[in-house]
């Protein structure tokens, strides 16, 4: 039996083999492994909205283990080590319990065809003091840490006002820095502010958005960068009304227990750092199986989406490195991994069968960025007009929504995804607004 073997659970890498499952699988035709370290799924472009607690992933975390049961593919937790190409095996790293004993040793799986879905990291530029003094938000468990934090600060800010031993002046404020001005270090901005104002209702006495002071630093010229000007100015308006303090034009020099300094020699303040500047390919990407990678460790591939080395070997979503006509990659995004799972499917399915493979194109839907409950703003249909639609508000909200929608059918099917819809609907009646805890 052909051996298909996906490495990564992401948008791109789950949604393939949720496919290839129902496709192959199910009819005994083919054998789907998915290998992740994590026992869960959660979409990434929602880890701002975890880490400022407005979603409880407990509830919105999917199970490997139960999709493999529901789509006839296999999930293996596990973490990739090694490709041995030429055996066409893979190795994953021993597995320990939390007391450092060993529950499961090294293992190999054989495959036919491989496919890399590992997504992207942040990538801290080797700037000094980063990885000791901020938080990234490349996985849920580094959002529940930024929110268990955030939690015990707002908590000791609110007591604070109620106590007279304290070390916070009266006047004094929690302050939040966060490196990056794209969707996600812009989205949390706005989070957090929502998150204060939810706060108020469930007992955190004297909060408001003057609690609150978050710093948005940008090496570039503007905000959100990868999105048109005017959609820019307007996200940009929307935060400082909010009263998010955002600095473009400046460089991080080094992270300190006591913020950012600037290549001006600047210290921004902060309680609390998020690092939100800048993605790569996980490190290890660099020398594994003798496959091309780039720069930014990246797989590259060719346009079918098969490694310039090896046509068993696919790479796809963040941690390929595909050239668009004009040249440039394709851009890091959600639309991009679920639109490689597609091509990927088709190709690996007309290999297996001796068809012609073809190469992937990219088409860009648009971009939108949710600034929580305050705003929406974005644009629609991208390069299929002459000019990108900008769409803002309620309507762009609905859009911002859907797009999340999309990725729970492509897992769930229709049926299902209206029931978690409603689900959800009941559990803002009968949950939290913020989650708590």
């Amino acid at each position: 039996m052909t051996k298909i073997v996906i490495v990564g659970g992401g948008a791109g890498g789950l949604e393939l083999a949720t496919r290839l499952g129902r496709k192959l699988g199910k009819k005994g035709k083919a054998q789907i492994t998915l290998v992740d370290r994590n026992r869960t799924h959660l979409w990434k472009p929602l880890l701002h909205e975890v880490a400022a607690g407005s979603l409880d992933a407990g509830v919105d975390a999917l199970s490997y283990q139960s999709q493999a049961r529901h789509n006839a593919f296999e999930f293996q937790l596990g973490t990739l080590t090694d490709i041995k190409r030429q055996e066409k095996r893979i190795v994953l790293a021993p597995i320990f319990g939390e007391k450092g004993e060993e529950v499961l040793g090294e293992r190999e799986i054989e495959y036919d065809y491989l496919v890399m879905a590992l997504g992207s990291v942040s990538n801290d530029f080797n700037t000094p003091g980063v990885r000791d003094h901020c938080i990234f938000l490349d996985s849920a468990d580094q959002a529940f840490r930024f929110h268990n934090i955030l939690m015990d600060k707002f908590l000791r800010f609110a007591g604070s006002r109620t106590t007279s031993n304290t070390d916070i002046p009266q006047d004094g404020n929690i302050k939040i820095a966060i490196v990056g001005a794209g969707a996600t270090g812009i989205e949390l901005s706005a989070e957090l502010y929502n998150a204060v104002e939810e706060l108020t209702a469930y007992g955190y006495k004297n909060l408001s958005r003057r609690s609150l002071k978050v710093t948005v630093v940008e090496a570039g010229p503007r905000i959100l960068p990868a999105l048109p000007e005017r959609i820019s100015g307007a996200a940009h308006h929307e935060l400082t009304e909010l009263g998010v303090d955002i600095r473009t034009a400046t460089f991080v020099s080094e992270a300190t227990d006591k913020g950012l300094m600037t290549k001006d020699g600047e210290l921004i303040e902060a309680d609390l750092m998020v690092w939100a500047a800048g993605v790569k390919a996980p490190d290890f990407l660099k020398e594994i199986g003798g496959l091309e990678t780039n720069r930014a460790n990246q797989l590259v591939v060719k346009g079918t989406l098969q490694t310039t080395i090896d046509d068993h070997v696919y790479a796809i979503g963040d941690c390929a490195a595909c050239a668009m006509e004009d040249g440039k990659l394709v851009p890091p995004r959600a639309q991009s991994a679920h639109q490689m799972a597609t091509q990927a499917m088709k190709n690996i399915l007309a290999q297996i069968n001796g068809g012609e493979l073809k190469a992937y194109q990219y088409v860009d839907y648009g971009s939108l960025v949710s600034l929580s409950n305050f705003s929406t703003v974005g644009s629609l249909m991208g390069n299929l007009m002459r000019g990108s639609m900008m769409i803002e508000g309620r309507i762009a909200r609905m859009m911002y929504i859907s797009l999340y929608r999309m990725h729970q059918v492509a897992l769930y099917g229709y049926v299902k995804t209206g029931l978690i819809m409603l689900v959800g609907q009941l559990n803002r009646i009968l949950r939290p607004r913020l989650k708590l805890h």
